[in-house]
C-alpha cells in the first residue's frame, strides 16, 4: 500500500476533481479553513476547473459554509452537515474551554447577553463583520478586547446560533445560522459518528483511528464506535481504514499546497507523507506553511506574493531541486496562477 499515492487519489488531489465546491467539502467532511485565501485554494486544486470567484460564488450561495465544528478551528462544511457537525463535534470543544473562560471572564451570563444583543442585531437576514458586532457588544458594557470577543464569537457558533457569511470587500461577515442555512435533515448521534467516520476515512484515507481521533476530536471510545457504526462501508488493512479499494490514479509530479491542507494536518501521524526530520513545515506556534509536494511527499515550502498583473511564488525546497522537479512545479504553480487569474512566477 502507498499511503501517499492513496491519500493524493482519495482527497482528490490527484485523479479526477468535482466540478462543484460544495461536492469538495461533502466528500471531505470538512476542511480546514483557518487561512481563508488558503482554504479557497484547498477546494479550487480538488476541482476539475476552478477560481477564486468560482468559491467565494459557493459561500455566497450558501453551499459551503465556514465555522467553528471541530477541534474549536475554523473549517469549511457543506451546508447540509454544518448543524449534525456542530451539534456533533461542539461538546468536545467547549470541554477544553472552562480555564480558558475563567481567564477572560466570560460566564454563562456574558454568552446569554451576548447572544439576545447579536440575535437582534442580525435576525431579518443580515451580515455584520466582526468589527460591527464587536461595536454593539462593546455598547453594551461587553468588553472584547483580549480575545474575548473572538471566544464570544466562536462560543455562539459552536451552540449553533453563528456562522460565517459571504465577504464585504476583504472583511468576513457572520449571520444567524437558522436564517444563512437552508434547512436539512438532523441526523440521530449514532448516524452522525457514522457518516462522520465513512466520510473521513473514504476522503482521508488510509488512515489510523489516531488520525481520525486527532482530526475529529472524537473521544477514543466515540471514534472506534463511530468505525463500527460505518463498519460495511469501511475497508481495513493492518492499521489503516479506507473505503472501497479502487486502483488509485497516477499523481501529478508536484503540488503547491495551501497552509493548513487536509493532506498534512488531518493526520496524527505524517510520516507518511512528511519526513520528521523536516520540521520546518510547522512553525513553533502551530502554523502550517504551504507546501511543496514531490511524488508524494512533502519536499519543501513556498509563499506567495500578489505583484501587478502575476503572482511571484518563492520555493524554500528542503533540499536542492532537480531541473524536472523545477519543472513539475512550474506546471503546478501555473495551475495556480490560473486559479487566481494571474500569470504564476517562479521566484
Amino acid at each position: 500500500m502507498n499511503i501517499a499515492d492513496w491519500r493524493l487519489h482519495n482527497q482528490r488531489i490527484a485523479g479526477a476533481g468535482f466540478k462543484r465546491p460544495g461536492e469538495v467539502v461533502a466528500w471531505m467532511g470538512a476542511i480546514q479553513a483557518q487561512d481563508y485565501l488558503g482554504a479557497l485554494w484547498a477546494l479550487g486544486l480538488r476541482m476539475e476547473t476552478a477560481t477564486e470567484e468560482t468559491i467565494e460564488q459557493a459561500i455566497a450561495e450558501r453551499t459551503v459554509v465556514r465555522t467553528w465544528p471541530m477541534r474549536g478551528t475554523l473549517h469549511f462544511v457543506a451546508s447540509a452537515d454544518i448543524r449534525w457537525m456542530v451539534a456533533l463535534l461542539a461538546c468536545r470543544v467547549l470541554t477544553g474551554r472552562p480555564a480558558r473562560y475563567r481567564q477572560l471572564e466570560l460566564d454563562q451570563a456574558v454568552f446569554d447577553k451576548s447572544r439576545d444583543l447579536l440575535v437582534s442585531a442580525l435576525e431579518g437576514g443580515r451580515q455584520l463583520t466582526r468589527e460591527a458586532l464587536y461595536e454593539i457588544l462593546e455598547a453594551a458594557g461587553i468588553a472584547t478586547a483580549g480575545q474575548r470577543g473572538l471566544h464570544i464569537l466562536q462560543r455562539l457558533a459552536l451552540d449553533g446560533l453563528l456562522c460565517f457569511a459571504a465577504r464585504q470587500g476583504r472583511q468576513q461577515t457572520f449571520a444567524l445560522l437558522e436564517e444563512w442555512v437552508p434547512p436539512a435533515r438532523m441526523l440521530s448521534r449514532d448516524e452522525s459518528l457514522a457518516a462522520l467516520a465513512e466520510r473521513y476515512f473514504t476522503s482521508h484515507g488510509p488512515a489510523t483511528l489516531h488520525d481520525f481521533t486527532w482530526w475529529s476530536g472524537l473521544t477514543v471510545a466515540d471514534a472506534k464506535a463511530a468505525i463500527e457504526l460505518a463498519g460495511p462501508r469501511l475497508q481495513k488493512e493492518s492499521t489503516y481504514w479506507f473505503g472501497e479499494k479502487v486502483p488509485a490514479a497516477i499523481p501529478a509530479p508536484a503540488y503547491l499546497l495551501p497552509p493548513y491542507d487536509e493532506y498534512t494536518i488531518a493526520y496524527k501521524d505524517r510520516s507518511s507523507v512528511l519526513d520528521p526530520a523536516h520540521g520546518g513545515v510547522v512553525s513553533g506556534n502551530g502554523i502550517f506553511y504551504p507546501t511543496i509536494v514531490l511524488s508524494g511527499q512533502v519536499a519543501g515550502t513556498w509563499k506567495r506574493e500578489l505583484k501587478k498583473g502575476a503572482v511571484v511564488i518563492t520555493l524554500s525546497p528542503f533540499a536542492p531541486l532537480k531541473k524536472k522537479d523545477r519543472q513539475a512545479i512550474a506546471l503546478a504553480a501555473e495551475q495556480y496562477g490560473d486559479f487566481l487569474g494571474k500569470p504564476a512566477v517562479l521566484a
